[in-house]
């Protein structure tokens, strides 16, 4: 004689209790996942534009591979009538130099690219290039922008030979 209790109830020692089987949720909640990653994206779209340099310089065309770095070089830029700037500050070339000296200093193995208007006098660009070496930087790269309308050189076939 004994009554019998619903499914899963049992008697223990004068007490009831009933079992519960838990089993694991198998779904991923990723609302928090597109929240950050939406923010993240706000965040890049507005920091995006500022990474640029902001002298505005009509560069020559090149169909060069562009070189791969993993520190943030150094810009001078020379506009169309001969301007010099680092970053976005005009300097004087004498400026220019006490300036890169201080950085050479600092940071002897920094990165620095030369960065002129396609309508500046060559001779500028090489006076600029002499104020670089006579600060210390014996390597300086120069900036071109990109030729999407021309081919590839011959022999290139897009990846790195």
């Amino acid at each position: 004689m004994g009554l019998q209790m619903g499914a899963g109830t049992q008697t223990r020692g004068g007490s009831r209790f009933r079992r519960r089987f838990y089993t694991p949720m198998s779904e991923i909640n990723v609302t928090p996942l597109v929240d950050v990653m939406l923010v993240l994206l706000i965040i890049f779209m507005v920091a995006a534009p500022l990474m640029n340099v902001g002298v505005p310089v009509d560069l020559p065309k090149t169909s060069a591979d562009p070189i791969q770095g993993q520190d943030e070089p150094l810009v001078v830029s020379v506009k169309a009538k001969g301007e010099v700037f680092l970053g976005d500050t005009e300097y004087s070339v004498d400026d220019l130099i006490t300036k890169l000296k201080a950085v050479q200093a600092e940071k002897p193995d920094q990165r620095i690219f030369v960065r002129g208007d396609k309508a500046v006098d060559y001779g500028r660009v090489m006076e600029v290039l002499g104020a670089l070496r006579a600060a210390g930087f014996t390597k300086a790269g120069l900036v071109g922008d990109m030729a999407p309308d021309k081919p590839a050189p011959a022999g290139k076939t897009g990846g790195k030979n």
